[in-house]
């Protein structure tokens, strides 16, 4: 299961007490104060990890606590600081506040530290309290309190490229093709039910480029139908967008009409997107009505680049990822 939005409750370390010790040692009966202060607490860090795909692990383990500092002992040894805590996240993470909805962090390299939270300070121990007219203090305090809060995980995946189209256009079995990614394919919509992200792999430029498998959207994402926003945001970062068409015209659909109809559904969600480089995925050339739907196609967006293609006998595979690199190249 694909999970791109998790709920954290976070709690950084309490600092630790400080002590209320004398020093106490043979032939010095009045050794005065010595207490060391308690240390302080854990932090708790948001880190991009590369290794991670999704934020599956938070949707079992939603709680994170770091580690309380250590009590102050005598001799003026100060306590030991509390663990920190990390929340490990795949890169392109957005981290919200989950009570006022405002943005905290975005994490979108690995090895990324962000600062969530911090550690409670160590109390102070009764050597702070020692003065001309107390020199045998009591007096201590108590750690503070570490920083706690609840967080929104919201993830926004990081592709050079993304692919969108409308459900059985193809794209499960052209990322087959593409990449190492192995999405279920089936001949009914809504196959992809999460993003899928590959790697296209380019031996004798010795590249490699990460696509991203939107899944198929319908008409009225952008008002969040079908959870379009959960899906369209994760092509929010990609250097170019593949549009795939079915020129076949499948279930009575029209290459022109589904073309028109995405670059819609792109522009209400983000006008962003269309400014992105665009290449065209004509799936289906190996059916019979694919080639005068092209030709119409063609004429109609005399200006679009259009790579033919068929998904089942691999026509124009290799052209499509050659232009793949190519725009990505113009955009690194």
């Amino acid at each position: 299961m694909f999970v791109d939005e998790a709920t954290v409750n976070l709690k950084a370390g309490d600092g630790g007490k400080g002590s209320a010790g004398f020093r106490r040692e043979k032939f010095i009966p009045l050794g005065g104060p010595d207490g060391g202060d308690g240390g302080k607490g854990g932090d708790i860090w948001a880190v991009g990890d590369e290794n991670l795909s999704d934020l599956e692990k938070y949707s079992f383990t939603p709680n994170l606590f770091a580690g309380a500092g250590a009590n102050g002992s005598g001799r003026q040894k100060t306590g030991e600081s509390g663990k920190d805590a990390e929340l490990r996240v795949p890169p392109g993470t957005i981290i919200f506040n989950a009570e006022n909805g405002s943005e905290v962090a975005e994490v979108l390299r690995h090895g990324e530290r962000v600062l969530l939270l911090r550690g409670g300070k160590g109390g102070l121990g009764n050597i702070h309290f020692k003065s001309s007219t107390n020199r045998a203090p009591r007096q201590f305090t108590y750690g503070g309190e570490g920083e706690a809060g609840e967080f929104r995980l919201v993830l926004k995946t990081i592709a050079d490229a993304g692919m969108v189209g409308f459900p059985n256009a193809g794209k499960s079995s052209l990322v087959r093709l593409l990449t190492n990614a192995r999405p279920k394919v089936g001949s009914y919509p809504f196959t992809t039910l999460h993003v899928n992200v590959g790697t296209i792999e380019y031996p004798e430029q010795y590249a490699k480029l990460t696509l991203a498998d939107i899944p198929g959207l319908i008409d009225g994402a952008s008002e969040n139908k079908g959870l379009g926003h959960r899906f369209l945001r994760h092509i929010e970062r990609c250097k170019v967008l593949v549009l795939l068409i079915d020129m076949a015209g499948t279930d009575g659909r029209k290459p022109a009409d589904d073309y028109k109809n995405l670059l819609k559904e792109l522009e209400l969600y983000s006008g962003d997107l269309l400014k992105k480089p665009m290449l065209v995925a004509a799936n289906k050339m190996d059916e019979p009505a694919a080639v005068k739907n092209l030709k119409a196609f063609e004429k109609k967006y005399p200006d679009l680049e259009i790579i033919p293609i068929s998904c089942l006998t691999e026509e124009g595979i290799d052209d499509l990822k050659a232009a793949i690199y190519s725009e990505c190249k113009k955009n690194m």
